[in-house]
């Protein structure tokens, strides 16, 4: 193993010997080359003075050499902020500024124990990364069964975890019982490992929970931890911030786990996609937390120092025109504002989507999961195939829906203007009619 990761693992070990053992075998190998060309490249910048022939750019006339049809695409920026190299683990302003508006959303950050945000390529990035550096071929992945279907994709398909569900919902709520259940049984099974998925608001029934349900949620996996289990809790919180009801916690899971027990590692991963409104950019961020240690330096940096390393060995690092886009926005004195307004179209097309699913003619036909946050709803399709009315709406009426299984149709509220909503439903109904007649 290279010495720089034999330090990295020391320092891991010596403080949080728990998270060692959550790393994956790769995770272990992984380091960051803080000794090759990048730190000679980084001791040149400090003090070539005269020549500086170690960076793979090309310069003309002190700046990035560019060219004026590209440029000229963006006033107001300058070639090297818009074309240069970023840092593997992202812009360090942008690492700060993020950190700095986690601190605002969740105030009960504050005085907590994470790690300063890693820049990732979207948030579908972040989720691989924690997949190279956590999981094992056989590793139980404990989650919903509601999901993201690229979830299967990143950790069963890519790195052979085996899939532990529970249903998502108790009724009108989150199954605390289904949760806890899973983590007994594969406790139960000899694991002493597991890595624990949970996304809220959900994709796709667009569900978050109540404070009441994340303080349960957490002590259901501080429980699990204190029994000796080591955890990776995953928070996938891809759609933080659009909360749409009044009961919903309106700070992110990560809060209830932060810094709680040196079993569980609690891992946030968020993005400006949506947060931002700025899908194809692909700017996400990885932050970490873990019990027992009293800072976040050395054991958070030298786990940052692998994440970086994966970075460094797929893609070499994010876009640096990206990262510079949203770090302006961040910067800007109405971030907050701006953003609230958009929430609240959001919110409002939400709230007509429930205010029409009232309406009784529709009993028949389905039933909506429950839906308070996010992008989406979902609808579970009576006596027809989703999929079959999937294809048939398509086909017929040029309505395009998501068939997530033989029941269930994810419907995206974030694209449908409120004034829509009737006439969509309306529509559904009538292509259900046709079909279960």
């Amino acid at each position: 193993m290279e010495q720089l990761a034999e330090q990295l693992n020391q320092t891991i070990q010596a403080e949080a010997p728990a998270l060692y053992e959550m790393l994956s075998e790769v995770g272990k190998e992984m380091y960051f080359p803080s000794k090759g060309i990048l730190s000679q490249s980084a001791e040149a910048k400090a003090k070539a003075k005269r020549f500086n022939a170690t960076i793979g750019t090309a310069l003309e006339n002190g700046e990035a050499m560019h060219l004026d049809c590209l440029m000229s695409q963006l006033p107001g920026i300058s070639p090297d902020a818009a074309l240069l190299y970023a840092p593997s683990p992202g812009l360090p302003d942008l690492r700060k500024a993020w950190q700095e508006k986690l601190l605002h959303d969740n105030p009960d950050l504050k005085d907590k124990v994470i790690s300063l945000p890693i820049v990732t390529s979207g948030l579908t990035h972040a989720l691989s990364l924690i997949g190279d550096a956590f999981i094992d071929k056989g590793d139980a992945l404990i989650y919903p069964d509601k999901n993201w279907g690229n979830y299967a994709l990143n950790y069963v398909v890519r790195h052979g975890a085996k899939p532990v569900y529970f249903p998502l919902f108790s009724g009108e709520n989150f199954n605390l019982d289904g949760l806890k259940d899973s983590l007994k049984k594969t406790q139960a099974s000899g694991a002493h490992k597991a890595v624990v998925l949970l996304n809220f608001p959900n994709n796709p029934t667009g569900y978050a929970p109540t404070e009441d349900e994340c303080v349960k949620i957490a002590e259901i996996l501080l429980e699990a931890a204190e029994n000796g289990m080591k955890l990776v809790v995953i928070i996938d919180d891809a759609y933080y911030s659009l909360f749409h009801k009044e009961k919903v916690f309106r700070q992110s899971l990560f809060t209830k786990l932060a810094g709680k027990h040196r079993n569980l590692l609690a891992i946030k991963a968020d993005a400006a996609t949506k947060e931002v409104y700025v899908w194809g950019l692909r700017v996400g961020f990885l932050t970490f937390s873990i019990g027992g240690i009293a800072s976040a330096t050395p054991v958070l940096e030298a786990l940052n120092a692998k994440i970086g390393g994966f970075i460094r060995a797929g893609i070499s690092n994010c876009s640096a025109l990206s990262q510079r886009l949203v770090l302006n926005a961040l910067r800007s004195p109405d971030f907050y504002k701006q953003r609230a307004e958009k929430a609240a179209i959001m919110k409002e097309r939400a709230l007509e989507m429930e205010r029409v699913l009232r309406e009784p003619k529709y009993s028949e036909a389905w039933t909506e999961y429950p839906f308070n946050s996010g992008y989406f709803m979902c609808l579970h399709i009576n006596k027809i195939s989703a999929r079959d009315l999937r294809v048939y709406l398509l086909d017929k009426y040029g309505v395009g829906t998501i068939a997530i299984n033989d029941t269930d149709l994810r419907i995206a509220f974030s694209c449908i203007k409120k004034e829509d909503v009737q006439e969509l439903f309306d529509t559904i109904l009538q292509a259900w009619q046709e079909l279960a007649k």
